[in-house]
């Protein structure tokens, strides 16, 4: 799916940056291109980080609880 019709960034290329290492709005807009002219997609985009990050994150936890 299309994100930024600006600079035709898909949903794939937002999580992409994210599995890169971006972290915050501004690192994803930065790795993507998104959000560099009219801004309408940031709110997507931030969803999209909050999103993938999510499962992450949730990961990382029962993986600490597991060494412990």
């Amino acid at each position: 799916m299309i994100v930024c019709q600006c600079h035709v960034v898909n949903d794939t290329a937002i999580a992409a940056a994210v599995d890169a290492g971006a972290r915050t709005l501004g690192q994803v807009c930065r790795m993507t291109g998104a959000g560099r002219d009219c801004g309408a997609c940031v709110f997507s985009v931030r969803r999209l980080v909050c999103e993938h990050e999510a499962p992450r994150s949730a990961e990382d936890l029962e993986f600490r609880d597991e060494a412990s």
